[in-house]
């Protein structure tokens, strides 16, 4: 078992080996690591993050197959199914860490953005399903009397989503709870840069 203060430092390096360009790419999917994978798998950190795809994951912090236990959904949004698969490999692979990765202009919540500012009755039922799910962390930045310029708003608006996802996992999931509380996990938040590659951790570092 990796604990989640290493797994941390592990995926912080590989994002920095991505952002230079100096990515490791010996053991990321040869003959080899597929083979040693084949009876079982221990990845070492679990990603919830968004669909984007400009925000892969592994690619992003430079890990290889059987590294990371990767969830993707538009929004990084949390719903049943999710907490499930985060339940599953918290309990059965043992991962300690547990990441929701937003990133920088994010479709989804400028979708949510565009709902709560003028609401349409076009969009289809689907998508409205993800907006209604980012809707209740993002409401708030729209209160008041002055709301800030589109760019500013969107980054309060992926970090309160982030955070959102974060605490609805620490304290939504009977599982995941007792396993935070006596066998060390952590969920974190962090949000991916589309401009510079980097990945800022920003919330739950305090637990670590």
């Amino acid at each position: 078992m990796i604990p989640a203060v290493e797994a941390l430092e592990r995926l912080k390096k590989g994002n920095q080996r991505f952002v230079s360009e100096s990515r490791d790419l010996s053991n990321v999917a040869g003959k080899k690591r597929r083979e040693e994978l084949i009876s079982g798998q221990k990845p070492f950190a679990v990603i919830l993050g968004c669909s984007d795809s400009r925000v892969p994951a592994e690619l992003v912090f430079d890990q290889g197959l059987g590294d990371l236990f990767v969830i993707r959904v538009a929004g990084n949004i949390i719903a049943p199914s999710l907490v499930g698969s985060v339940e599953f490999a918290a309990a059965t692979f043992d991962t300690r860490l547990v990441v929701v990765l937003g990133h920088s202009q994010c479709g989804a919540i400028g979708a949510t953005l565009d709902e709560l500012e003028q609401p349409s009755e076009v969009r289809s039922p689907n998508l409205h399903s993800i907006v209604d799910r980012i809707r209740p962390a993002v409401e708030p930045l729209l209160e008041g009397d002055e709301t800030p310029e589109r760019s500013v708003l969107v980054h309060r608006a992926v970090r309160a989503n982030v955070r959102a996802s974060a605490n609805h996992l620490r304290h939504g999931s009977a599982v995941l709870e007792e396993l935070i509380r006596d066998g060390g996990l952590r969920v974190v938040g962090a949000e991916y840069s589309l401009e510079t590659g980097v990945v800022d951790f920003f919330d739950g570092l305090d637990q670590l």
